[in-house]
């Protein structure tokens, strides 16, 4: 019996992108029931997109729990009823055979509770793929990179594992920074994730401005992070992955003392983590915050 599938879309204000995003999803050649969940978030909600066909199905619901991306994807998730359940964010889009490839993926590896693929990054005109070449992806390789080829919009997952086992996403991190990340290390502790090969998702990446609240909210959040996994500790290159994203985050932020503080956290865990330097170019203001993501986002990468 060929799987049903959910597809939770949280959405504000971005209607053209949204009825992209909702075209790219309906035209998968999946043959299983695909119904798609649009969870509006402090924005009206369109019932125009509700379609009632069986195979191909589009509701529209209000998201009902905390404001934000966490609370829009739970309030969706928890409407579902199907064997599946898939993210993607509104401003993304599925590519052809992206949903066949991952329930494939996830048939023939009955273990895994999550499924992702690879993606394309759009950034400012510009296409970069990110691809991993491995089928599985463990705990410790979370640990050590963040893996951004792991997008969100590409996560599929068995439903009954992700309600009653994995749980739903933290509505409780700092700003609702990182929280598919945490995801994704909450779903490594039970089991591999399996990762269908190519790409299946176009990921929209754009210019934004962080003002200098959104740095702390950054700060506070990875700092909650390191707290919340001690696994960090016998990863060292992992943690100084994040403990250099808080130094830069303090650094971009105008807090020269503290990210001078987690400078030297970065390099005693590991010197060669590029983050600290980054961070200490920042603080000594050789160059700006928003420089050095401009140019790290136009290869497809971030701090």
């Amino acid at each position: 019996m060929t799987a049903s599938v959910s597809v939770v879309v949280p959405t504000r204000n971005r209607p053209e992108l949204l009825r992209k995003a909702i075209d790219a999803i309906l035209g998968q050649d999946y043959p299983g029931p695909v119904e798609i969940v649009v969870v509006y978030d402090q924005s009206e909600p369109d019932f125009s997109l509700v379609q009632d066909d069986p195979q191909r199905r589009v509701r529209v619901i209000v998201n009902e729990r905390t404001q934000g991306l966490a609370g829009g994807r739970n309030t969706g998730i928890l409407a579902t009823a199907t064997d599946l359940v898939a993210f993607c964010d509104d401003d993304d889009e599925w590519l052809p055979g992206k949903l066949a490839a991952q329930v494939a993926m996830l048939d023939a590896n009955p273990a895994s509770e999550l499924c992702s693929i690879g993606v394309v990054i759009d950034y400012d005109g510009k296409d970069v793929d990110r691809t991993l070449d491995r089928a599985l992806v463990t705990l410790p390789e979370l640990l050590r990179s963040r893996l951004t080829e792991l997008h969100p919009s590409t996560f599929l997952f068995r439903r009954p594992a992700l309600v009653d086992g994995i749980g739903l996403v933290d509505e409780n991190i700092p700003g609702s920074y990182a929280e598919d990340y945490e995801l994704l290390l909450r779903v490594a502790r039970r089991a591999p994730i399996a990762n269908a090969p190519g790409v299946g998702v176009r990921v929209r990446w754009h210019r934004q401005s962080y003002f200098t609240a959104r740095w702390a909210t950054i700060a506070e959040a990875l700092e909650w992070l390191l707290e919340r996994y001690p696994e960090f500790e016998g990863a060292p290159r992992g943690h100084a992955r994040i403990t250099g994203q808080i130094a830069f985050a303090q650094a971009a932020g105008g807090h020269r003392k503290d990210a001078m503080r987690w400078v030297k956290k970065t390099i005693r865990h590991s010197p060669r983590e590029a983050r600290s330097y980054l961070a200490l170019a920042v603080a000594t203001r050789l160059v700006s915050a928003d420089t050095v993501l401009r140019r790290l986002h136009q290869r497809g990468r971030g701090i």
